[in-house]
């Protein structure tokens, strides 16, 4: 990984240099060093010989063309920052054992941060780069309280519901990794510059794609494979019909993963793909209960890290900080009482100002503590302790 030595290492400096191959996929590539036991092996074949194993013309010839020297800027990248890693499938430990699982897992990942995260049980959480206010809220408070029940956040580094997913992981203090669809030395979109360096601090960036990789339409769906293929499960939150963030969840259902989908309007043209993906057999979430009931948590745990998860993952609901319970959340939870409650008639019995009440419900809707009712009311449906 990071410990790359020009000399020592040609192994990796062939696999740097094959992985550039235009047209090479990684199915292609395993099978290409299945056959011929190496990158060297395949890099020193004639393109006769790389057809007569599945090679197209094209790529064998391309193969042909390449030297380990085509993989120097990926070794100035790696040699650049003690933070920079290049894992590579069945040969470094960091490989993150989920995604290995899969037919086309690529066999090379950049990463930037600390790779031992990978291992992290986590839950991706996409949806649409244009969500509504509700739904960047939603995915910012689901990233954060799951989080700090210990899971990781995965998700694309995309504006909206990506970029709030991150955040949220982000702003718990917990696990967070993001996959980029360009190379490791790119951020796009570039507004998210700033949330990147964050991640590469804090969690981990990755990408299967080489130094200098700009963006391209085709890269996002091979991105969206990677994040799934990470994941214990899938949440999509916002997603129009056309968006690519149900390509995620139908490769997830592929990948033999878990997906949910949280419900909208129907007149919410952001809802109608969760609405189909519920149909298709995605699980319907209305809480963090939701996801945490569904998931073998225990199952999930890493082998292990240099920051180990805890032996439990809490899923039992919090009204406050992770020391004890929160006056404020008590006061409005008596407030409340046990029938339907104006938002109005809350802030006044409660004492709190109308953005508080609204944040603390907010949260409490999440944990399956309160219920949102038509015309703006609310109603415990929690236990009776706060």
């Amino acid at each position: 990984m990071s410990t790359f030595t020009r000399v020592q290492d040609t192994d990796l400096q062939s696999r740097l240099a094959l992985w550039r191959v235009p047209g090479l996929g990684a199915r292609l590539w395993a099978e290409l060093l299945d056959r011929l036991g190496s990158p060297e092996a395949v890099l020193a074949a004639a393109p006769g010989e790389l057809t007569r194993h599945g090679a197209p013309d094209r790529v064998a010839e391309a193969i042909h063309a390449t030297t380990p020297a085509h993989a120097e800027p990926d070794l100035r990248w790696l040699e650049a920052d003690p933070a920079h890693h290049v894992l590579r499938k069945g040969v470094d430990p960091a490989y993150p054992a989920r995604l290995a699982e899969l037919p086309d897992a690529p066999p090379l990942l950049f990463a930037k941060g600390d790779p031992g995260l990978l291992a992290w049980p986590g839950l991706a959480i996409v949806g649409s780069r244009n969500p509504s206010h509700n739904g960047r809220e939603l995915a910012r408070d689901f990233a954060q309280a799951l989080a700090t029940r210990g899971l990781g956040i995965n998700s694309g580094l995309a504006q909206g519901i990506d970029a709030a997913a991150h955040q949220g992981a982000l702003d718990a203090g917990g696990v967070t990794i993001a996959v980029m669809g360009t190379g490791p030395d790119r951020v796009y979109p570039a507004r998210n510059r700033k949330l990147a360096h964050a991640i590469a601090a804090e969690g981990v960036l990755i990408t299967e794609l080489p130094v200098g990789v700009g963006v391209r339409r085709s890269h996002f769906p091979r991105r969206n494979r990677i994040i799934s293929g990470l994941s214990l499960g899938t949440l999509v939150v916002e997603a129009s019909l056309n968006s690519g963030s149900l390509i995620t969840a139908y490769q997830a259902l592929d990948q033999g993963r878990d997906v949910f989908a949280i419900p909208g309007s129907i007149h919410n043209p952001m809802a109608r793909g969760c609405h189909r993906l519920i149909r298709d057999g995605a699980r319907l979430v209305e809480s963090v209960a939701d996801i945490l009931e569904e998931l073998d948590l225990q199952q999930a745990q890493p082998a292990a890290a240099d920051n180990a998860t805890p032996d439990t993952i809490d899923t039992a609901p919090r009204t406050g900080p992770a020391e004890g319970p929160d006056p404020e959340y008590a006061t409005l939870l008596e407030a409340m009482g046990h029938d339907p409650v104006a938002l109005d008639t809350l802030v006044s019995r409660a004492g709190l100002t109308a953005d508080a009440v609204s944040s603390m419900l907010l949260l409490l809707e999440l944990q399956g503590r309160v219920q949102a009712l038509p015309g703006g009311r609310y109603q415990r449906t929690g236990p009776e302790d706060v």
